[in-house]
């Protein structure tokens, strides 16, 4: 989810002018609120025609991008809690729901640009709208509180992506160290390893610290753009390898169960719907298309692109694996170089898109931090507020070290709400005024409904399971070796 979801946080926040710092005495600039980022440029103004763009393939890719990250990872296990059958099958029905409630975002902003005249709406002005022409007064009267809980939602989900990089780093880096004097290079019947014993996970998440802090200092979209493609590149090669390596050799899976236990249910539930978060990324995307009208279908090809990919690596490394799969899948290849190397790559890849998560929520709140105070205090704010952001999702992350339930956690509270609550009310807030049919509301009632009950569901499952282990070391994501 690297640059295009960081588009989302310019327009959630006024974008902070990266020229040096001036005089206290100097006349402040006007924050530029129509500023929007894809890929490094920034999008035409509003007054202007709109002449350029990026291609239908391109806003593919983007899309394709945005979805790509450690929760894919995770689905295996995801799958585990859920069964060999119910889990692909509710994978596409959740890639189905999805999909269908980014198509309702999508709707409900064009038609508030078309009554207000307006090139572009985000989803926080498209919900602020929506509750401003609701039927309640008291909706309209609060209107504005609903720009704010979605960039509070932002703001909660991407440092819940951030944390979940850190303990991914801490935990794959901390197992090829392990194994690195056993590591061979053939892969041939190299299933096992004898790790040697190295330092806590959590002093590895300290360990990358000091580099995180660096790279989140880079104000520029345009830099941090390198860092994307690199990342892209890391995770594509990654994903290739371990597709190749868990279609081979699966064995016999009638021992699996097609049902697990509903207890662990919305263990999958927060997994799933956290790989399924990129909600925020359709409309910079449908707005920066050079024919917007092509959107619908390149967002129905990409989504039916990614949910078949989330089902085949999700039941391919559950029937590979078995009982046996860990939070990450990276964690159970074997200990040759071909497949240490795609854990090096992965770490790689989530290491560079850090930066890029983290510039969703830095451009929510440090532009307001900075707005009250001096122009020549805005650069040591800013880069304070930066370091004690980063300090505090390494914190979180050692706090709650186990890979499953943070994805499990964040999956829940904030991408839950997101990409299955919001849109179906906003879709009712939207047109309910201009007439809706009986079985449509039923509908966006139904989806919302589901989307909360997942949400406190898998919160109170997440929570109770982390409390549970807090008092002995983890071991969905450690190393294990089997002989």
């Amino acid at each position: 989810m690297p640059v295009t979801q960081s588009a989302r946080g310019s327009q959630e926040a006024a974008t902070l002018k990266l020229d040096p710092i001036s005089p206290c005495n100097g006349p402040k600039k006007p924050h530029n609120k129509d500023s929007r980022f894809l890929d490094g440029s920034s999008l035409e103004s509003p007054g202007v025609e709109k002449t350029k763009g990026i291609t239908a393939l391109q806003t593919l890719v983007h899309l394709l991008k945005g979805n790509m990250g450690t929760g894919v990872l995770g689905l295996p296990l995801a799958v585990k809690n859920a069964g060999v059958l119910m889990g692909p099958l509710s994978l596409l029905v959740m890639g189905l729901v999805a999909c269908h409630c980014m198509h309702i975002l999508v709707r409900c902003a064009q038609r508030f640009c078309h009554r207000l005249n307006k090139p572009f709406m985000d989803y926080g002005d498209t919900v602020m709208h929506a509750l401003g022409a609701s039927p309640s007064v008291w909706l309209r009267n609060h209107a504005h509180w609903g720009r704010y809980t979605v960039s509070f939602l932002l703001v909660v989900t991407q440092l819940g992506f951030c944390c979940v990089y850190i303990v991914f780093l801490a935990d794959n880096l901390k197992q090829v160290v392990e194994a690195v004097n056993s590591t061979a290079v053939s892969c041939h019947g190299n299933e096992t390893a004898l790790a040697m014993a190295t330092m806590d996970s959590r002093l590895y998440m300290l360990a990358f610290l000091p580099g995180l802090a660096l790279l989140v200092f880079i104000r520029n979209l345009r830099v941090l753009t390198v860092f994307s493609l690199l990342a892209n590149i890391s995770m594509l090669v990654s994903l290739v390898i371990i597709t190749q390596y868990i279609s081979q050799g699966i064995p016999d899976p009638s021992q699996l169960p097609l049902v697990a236990s509903w207890k662990t249910y919305p263990l999958f539930f927060g997994t799933a719907i956290f790989s399924f978060e990129s909600i925020g990324v359709v409309l910079p995307l449908e707005n920066k298309m050079k024919d917007s009208r092509r959107f619908p279908a390149i967002l129905s090809l990409g989504m039916s692109i990614i949910t078949a990919l989330y089902i085949g690596i999700g039941a391919l490394g559950y029937l590979r694996f078995g009982d046996d799969i860990k939070a990450s899948i990276t964690l159970n290849l074997p200990n040759c170089w071909l497949y240490q190397s795609v854990k090096l790559l992965y770490v790689v890849g989530i290491l560079c898109t850090y930066a890029l998560q983290f510039y969703v929520p830095a451009e929510i709140m440090i532009p307001f931090a900075v707005a009250r105070v001096s122009k020549c205090w805005a650069l040591p704010v800013d880069l304070s507020i930066r370091l004690a952001m980063v300090c505090l999702t390494c914190i979180l992350a050692i706090l709650i070290p186990r890979l499953d339930l943070v994805l499990s956690l964040v999956g829940s509270v904030s991408s839950s709400a997101l990409a299955l609550i919001i849109p179906p009310l906003l879709e009712v807030a939207t047109y309910y005024t201009e007439g809706m049919s009986p079985l449509t509301i039923a509908k966006d009632a139904l989806i919302s409904a589901l989307g909360f009950v997942g949400f406190v569901v898998g919160t109170y499952q997440a929570l109770g399971e982390l409390i549970g282990s807090g008092d002995s070391p983890p071991s969905s994501n450690s190393t294990i070796f089997l002989q």
